[in-house]
């Protein structure tokens, strides 16, 4: 994930990686439930158990939907590879809603710098853009796609200090209009395919308690 998922990777670039993982089934036959994330084992590692993982991706989480159309994917098992292939499921106009609600909070950080300290963030502003830039892109086609692509280098002169803050901010406020411009005639579907999803997930949970009855202590 993070600006190499995105095309924007320079140098001085981290690398995060993001993964998803299955609890065995057994685990939430007892009192303590298993983790629904764990952070690590190295710097930048963060995975979600497969249920919250799907719970927020329904709710139209922007970063868990990004995760899940990330075009750099470095080990997917067969539940994983099913799970991609469901990433349509997810899609709904609720990304809207959600993708603006969380571009309103980053935009107040923003300005809330500028008022402190004379600036923004300008790595913050440059990803506030990208997220704007997505979002208008997917309520318009109906598919999310997260590389930048030509907007690599605008983007990153954002990043540079190298575009005013008021220039940001018209690009800003022309990105919003065009997003809910786009969300009136969007085709996506009002709602995402919970059934779809909760099948998914009711069969990878149906295998994983069949495989541990096979086990050792099984027949």
């Amino acid at each position: 994930m993070g600006s190499r998922a995105f095309g924007l990777a320079t140098e001085d670039s981290d690398t995060d990686l993001r993964g998803v993982f299955v609890a065995p089934t057994a685990l939430f036959w007892r009192f303590e439930k298993p983790p629904t994330h764990v952070e690590g084992p190295a710097p930048e590692q963060f995975g979600w158990e497969l249920e919250r993982f799907c719970e927020l991706a329904l709710r139209a989480n922007p970063n868990i939907l990004e995760c899940l159309h990330s075009p750099l994917v470095e080990y997917a098992d067969d539940t994983g590879r099913e799970l991609l292939s469901l990433r349509g499921a997810f899609l709904s106009r609720q990304v809207h809603e959600t993708f603006a609600r969380y571009a309103v909070g980053q935009r107040k950080k923003l300005e809330a710098d500028v008022r402190t300290h004379g600036a923004p963030r300008w790595k913050h502003a440059m990803h506030l853009l990208r997220l704007l830039t997505s979002s208008r892109d997917l309520l318009r086609t109906g598919s999310l796609t997260i590389d930048v692509g030509e907007q690599r280098e605008p983007l990153l002169a954002v990043k540079r200090g190298e575009v005013s803050w008021g220039e940001v901010e018209r690009w800003m406020l022309r990105l919003a209009t065009e997003t809910d411009e786009a969300a009136v005639r969007s085709p996506l579907p009002p709602e995402p395919d919970h059934a779809r999803v909760e099948a998914f997930l009711i069969r990878v949970r149906r295998a994983s308690a069949l495989r541990e009855t096979a086990g050792p202590l099984g027949p």
